[in-house]
């Protein structure tokens, strides 16, 4: 693995990383590829939300049957909303995996919570706010609750549904379980007023496990049930608007989460800055990891590259399954100091 020299910014550099969802009519020409509507078709969009690291990444890959969106122990993993497309025989359930919505301390987290709350109130037909069933409302899911009601003042909220998520980790009783379904209503009183023609009647609970795979066929069925009638927008074969670079810095943004500690994995960003196919058998990826400060960098590196090494080597294999061939990965790490705080730096690494 390489270390770099002392860096110069250069904007180039995140040319590769922009633009990382696709449009569906560029990608797919126009109206091409949607599939012409069914008899009692239905289609529309999914809104997930919740607290950091409630399991909203992991729900979207079970669902999916594949792993689109990085999963990890630590808070705020997802910074971008991704999409994930679940086609039936009767419904397309296009589903918005949206990031935590928490209290931001910089610009990227500002910019992470206003892509959630712009998912819920522009995007979604239907909202699903997964919470721990296993923990009593907190102050998190509070503010969510709050947050939500400010958006449902400003325009109507779509139909909202819980989904009490590691419910295979609940070993109590079904009275306590009632209690701990009370408890998360209590939080949405106000979106159950008889005085607001835009509330709703009840609030739906659905007991399920993004590990397990438990209650999600049922939360499926109703799900569709849900949206409107319409067309397949995408064709069934795809699972995610998403490139294949962002997949790939992904990976291995995913890998540095994992195996390093404290602030530094939440200051990193990855861009692919080379792609070449060497032959049929190999693909030549290099890839830089930015930090905020020249003390990270050092600790991303490790003692004589040897973190960066198990940074690589633990993402090679999901890279060589997107990719389909062998992988040459090589990983630089370089400063970009306090790129989280600055709107041009965000905006230049595909955080617009």
């Amino acid at each position: 693995m390489s270390e770099s020299e002392e860096y110069l910014f250069d904007p180039s550099e995140f040319e590769m990383v922009e633009g990382r969802a696709i449009d569906l009519v560029e990608f797919f020409g126009e109206g091409g590829n949607i599939a012409p509507p069914r008899e009692d078709h239905r289609s529309g969009y999914v809104a997930v939300i919740g607290r950091p690291n409630v399991g909203k990444s992991t729900f979207l890959n079970r669902v999916l049957g594949q792993k689109i969106a990085i999963t990890s122990h630590k808070p705020q993993t997802t910074r971008d909303q991704i999409l994930g497309i679940h086609t039936g025989e009767n419904a397309q359930i296009i589903f918005l995996d949206t990031p935590g919505i928490h209290n931001p301390k910089n610009k990227l987290g500002k910019r992470m919570v206003q892509v959630a709350e712009d998912t819920i109130s522009r995007d979604a037909d239907v909202v699903l706010w997964l919470v721990d069933v296993n923990t009593p409302p907190t102050d998190e899911d509070r503010m969510i609750s709050e947050r939500l009601r400010i958006l449902h003042s400003i325009t109507p909220l779509p139909l909202l549904l819980i989904g009490f998520n590691k419910i295979d980790e609940w070993h109590k009783s079904d009275e306590l379980l009632h209690q701990r379904a009370a408890e998360y209503r209590a939080l949405l009183e106000w979106l159950m007023d008889e005085n607001d023609d835009d509330g709703q009647e009840e609030i739906p609970i659905y007991p399920i496990s993004a590990v397990s795979g438990q209650g999600l066929d049922d939360l499926l069925i109703d799900l569709r049930e849900f949206l409107p009638e319409g067309p397949g927008y995408y064709p069934e074969e795809q699972v995610t608007n998403l490139n294949l670079r962002f997949l790939v810095t992904e990976a291995i943004r995913e890998q540095a989460l994992n195996l390093l500690h404290q602030e530094v994995p939440h200051s990193i960003a990855v861009g692919v800055t080379d792609w070449e196919e060497r032959d049929e058998n190999m693909t030549y990826i290099a890839a830089t990891l930015y930090v905020e400060r020249h003390s990270q960098k050092g600790i991303v590196l490790g003692q004589r590259g040897s973190m960066i090494k198990q940074i690589g080597q633990a993402a090679r294999p999901q890279i060589e399954e997107l990719v389909g061939t062998k992988v040459y990965l090589e990983l630089w790490v370089k400063v970009l100091e306090k790129w989280r705080a600055k709107e041009n730096l965000l905006h230049r690494m595909g955080y617009s």
